[in-house]
């Protein structure tokens, strides 16, 4: 599918899709779970379709609903001997250690960029808890075979956090006792704040946090859990941060959704329209961000990742040059993000230097007219999108159906808000 995507003057108010993270995070609390467990607001984009595919074959029983999600489980028992985890990278780091809590020998696969995304981590870490594994060079697909052994083990955090959310949970499952995960050189801190959340949300044996370095279960019994969960799924920053961008170049756009409590990492988006010189206000449980003389800002994005390409977006039509840190993070993305942005926004007129961890971005000379591809990058499309709506003419964008990843309502939303927007089928 491609997306026209023409010059636009928006406006109006929009409700923000739901996190992704929390929404994996709560269907494998959900799996977990001893009982029944109903998601309110849930998320359906591609990675929570898959994530409620991988728990369906780990036990749970899924029930759809109008506004909700009613899962039944009796713990780890899996009815199938393969989950696939889709193209997401959380799904297949949170639920691999999550289903070796089993002893039976699954196969773990995946699609599209995940089977080229490094999963050495594995190979590693799991014969230390009793898991035998099997993988194809540190890449995908993986055999598995536990049960897993709660055991004090020290883990590298450098490339994700994602694999310690899934021991994180695994040990809580698994009724850890007297045991210590040590971390080094921890990444992306708010989103283990997130699992952290989760696991006291649904009455989980919580780890004892020092300093993001130690993570210790100590002898003490797991919570009485109860029968019934409910669970609200949270707005996603990581979605709503094109909303914010989009309203800080093109029109007044109000954000509904969104908990200013949040511990999500994308929260930062905030911080960079802020220093942008865009208006931004908060009242009434709303976001209102409106254009305004926007300059170059420096942002350090190490602990949030994600928010690089509406970063750029937003950089293209600030004048200067703006400096973002953590471009080292970008490398293991759906695409190498780094890469991929400076292609992308090169073709329509925007300089990008890549020095080391540092991205500059020279904004302010005019976005222009283009054909552009998403590289089957959902945040690389939005990112397009976004940014042509002050563009010179139009901006065609290719593999436009990316988004269905994270946020498959984009196109609507933005068009609703009054952006030109055609979709066709290539």
């Amino acid at each position: 599918m491609k997306a026209i995507v023409q010059p636009s003057t928006i406006g109006g108010s929009i409700l923000a899709p739901r996190s992704k993270s929390d929404m994996q995070r709560a269907c494998a609390a959900a799996l977990l779970h001893k009982g029944t467990t109903f998601i309110h607001q849930p998320g359906h984009c591609n990675d929570d379709l898959a994530a409620l595919d991988v728990i369906q074959k780990l036990g749970a029983v899924v029930v759809i609903k109008d506004d909700f999600i009613e899962i039944k489980s009796k713990g780890v028992k899996p009815i199938n001997d393969e989950i696939n985890c889709g193209e997401s990278g959380l799904g297949i780091r949170m639920f691999t250690p999550i289903a070796a809590i089993s002893e039976k020998k699954l196969s773990v696969v995946g699609t599209g960029s995940l089977l080229k995304r490094p999963m050495n981590f594995f190979d590693e870490i799991f014969p230390k808890l009793g898991i035998a594994i099997s993988s194809n060079e540190g890449k995908l697909p993986i055999e598995i075979q536990g049960s897993l052994v709660p055991r004090s083990i020290e883990v590298d955090g450098s490339l994700s956090s994602q694999f310690l959310t899934g021991l994180l949970m695994a040990f809580s499952s698994s009724e850890a006792s007297d045991v210590v995960i040590t971390v080094n050189d921890l990444k992306s801190k708010p989103y283990i704040d997130m699992t952290l959340h989760v696991i006291k949300a649904f009455g989980m044996k919580e780890p004892v946090v020092e300093g993001y370095r130690y993570f210790s279960f100590g002898t003490e019994k797991n919570k009485e859990r109860k029968e019934l969960i409910e669970y609200t799924v949270e707005g996603d920053w990581s979605g709503a941060a094109f909303l914010f961008v989009a309203g800080a170049i093109s029109g007044t756009v109000v954000i509904e959704g969104m908990r200013e409590d949040s511990v999500q990492a994308d929260k930062k988006i905030l911080e960079a329209i802020k220093a942008s010189g865009a208006a931004l206000s908060w009242e009434d449980g709303k976001y209102s961000v409106s254009p305004a003389t926007l300059k170059s800002f420096e942002f350090d994005a190490t602990e949030c990742p994600d928010l690089f390409p509406p970063l750029v977006a937003l950089a293209a039509y600030c004048d200067g040059i703006t400096k973002i840190a953590g471009a080292k993070r970008l490398t293991h993305k759906e695409s190498d993000r780094a890469i991929t942005l400076q292609d992308v926004f090169g073709k329509m007129g925007i300089v990008i230097e890549l020095q080391g961890d540092l991205m500059l971005v020279h904004g302010g000379t005019g976005v222009k007219a283009a054909k552009v591809s998403s590289h089957h990058d959902h945040r690389i499309a939005m990112a397009a999108a976004v940014a042509a709506l002050g563009a010179s003419g139009d901006v065609v964008i290719h593999d436009a159906e990316a988004i269905n990843k994270s946020y498959p309502d984009f196109y609507q939303h933005i068009i609703s808000l009054g952006a030109t927007v055609k979709l066709q089928t290539n």
